[in-house]
């Protein structure tokens, strides 16, 4: 990055030998400055299709921000507060120049690391055009110097917040519309292999063809309702619930046939006991239920059964998924029902496809009904999944 002539300068009014204090400095050379940071900004990819006036103007209005920062005096107390980032703008304020920086810059197609180097580019471009002014470097002020660069972090820290605010946004609406428009196709072949399967009269492979290809469609619209029931947790991080009294008995045994229907070599073995009934959202139960037993079918050993299990007792209800196969690895068991996380203890390459969201919508639909999921796994005793649920909220 070339520094400006001297000449470009227009020096503030201050003693000979002494430094200009720097706001006075930024005021007075906002243009220099500006014309050195516009000139990296446009190096970058993406650069030279931004929208120069705005951008400009968000930069410039920053400088003066900075600069009238500079100005007030700062407490201990408030330089503290500053450095912890308890003074960058909020929500619920005004709209800061960093924060219009990092939306414009976000729709740019810039990247996060491309928005803080221009940031560090505006940082240099001061710093050294300042001391460039102080031709014999005898005397510069560290006050102030200290005080802009924290200007600068606090600036960086806005426009990267509603940066990633905006690439949160994006994704969310991404998912969602993807998640919505995929049920239709899905919903299309569900519907005609099951006709087919009910219909008869198929011959082998044909029939085997096409029972693969409804369960891999039910497996698929599964991830779609997990993925549309993701969008909502992570706007509202919550999964709406409406409760009626629930026959759990009858919920159980609904979500075994609907399993084995789906997998039809798989053994899902049902023992209940006690009381299950309860105020609970029947549907979402249903859903969170569906998800640990196909998780069970899924990362089981082939073959041996699976072993649901509902209890009542006092004012709870215990609803327990068992399998037989790889246990989950103990230093994964206490993350494994946050987003993202894996699901078998499987090696490392084969688990891609075990990314689910599946776990992340139970933990989500338990919570939601005031109850706690939990998992315990070993190689001897193999895999539980327990729900905790109280009757009534």
């Amino acid at each position: 990055m070339s520094i400006a002539p001297r000449a470009a300068l227009r020096p503030a009014a201050h003693e000979p030998q002494a430094a200009p204090r720097l706001s006075r400095f930024i005021r007075d050379n906002a243009e220099p400055i500006l014309a050195e940071w516009e000139t990296f900004a446009r190096s970058l990819p993406g650069g030279g299709a931004m929208d120069v006036t705005a951008l400009r103007d968000h930069a410039k209005e920053m400088l003066l921000v900075i600069a009238g920062d500079l100005e007030r005096p700062q407490s201990d107390r408030a330089q503290d507060e500053k450095a912890r980032g308890e003074r960058d703008a909020g929500e619920a304020r005004s709209t800061t120049a960093a924060q219009e920086h990092g939306t414009g810059r976000f729709g740019s197609g810039f990247t996060v690391g491309q928005m803080v180097a221009e940031f560090r580019a505006l940082r240099a471009s001061v710093t050294r055009l300042w001391l460039a002014e102080d031709a014999g470097g005898a005397r510069t002020d560290l006050t102030d110097l200290i005080r802009f660069n924290e200007a600068i972090d606090q600036a960086i820290a806005e426009s990267v917040s509603r940066f990633s605010q905006a690439v949160a946004r994006t994704q969310e609406r991404f998912l969602s519309i993807l998640s919505h428009d995929l049920r239709t196709p899905l919903g299309a072949i569900i519907t005609s292999t099951r006709f087919m399967l009910d219909a008869g009269g198929l011959e082998e492979p044909n029939r085997t063809l096409v029972a693969r290809a409804s369960s891999s469609a039910r497996r698929m619209n599964q991830m779609v309702l997990d993925l549309v029931e993701f969008t909502r947790t992570r706007l509202d991080d919550a999964i709406p619930v409406v409760r009626a009294e629930v026959d759990g008995r009858r919920l159980v045994h609904d979500v075994v046939l609907e399993i084995a229907a789906s997998y039809p070599d798989s053994v899902v073995q049902v023992e209940t006991g006690g009381d299950l009934s309860g105020a609970w959202d029947a549907d979402r139960l249903a859903q969170a239920l569906t998800n640990l037993v196909g998780n069970a079918v899924q990362h089981g050993t082939p073959g041996r059964p699976i072993r649901v299990s509902a209890r009542g007792v006092a004012d709870e209800v215990t609803l327990s998924v068992h399998n037989e196969g790889p246990p989950i690895p103990a230093e994964q068991q206490a993350a494994i029902f946050q987003e993202g996380q894996r699901v078998g203890g499987r090696a490392a390459a084969a688990d891609r496809r075990h990314q689910g969201l599946g776990l992340y919508i139970v933990e989500r639909i338990v919570a939601a009904h005031g109850g706690g999921v939990s998992v315990r796994s070993s190689a001897v005793e193999g895999t539980t999944f327990t729900i905790r649920l109280p009757r009534r909220p």
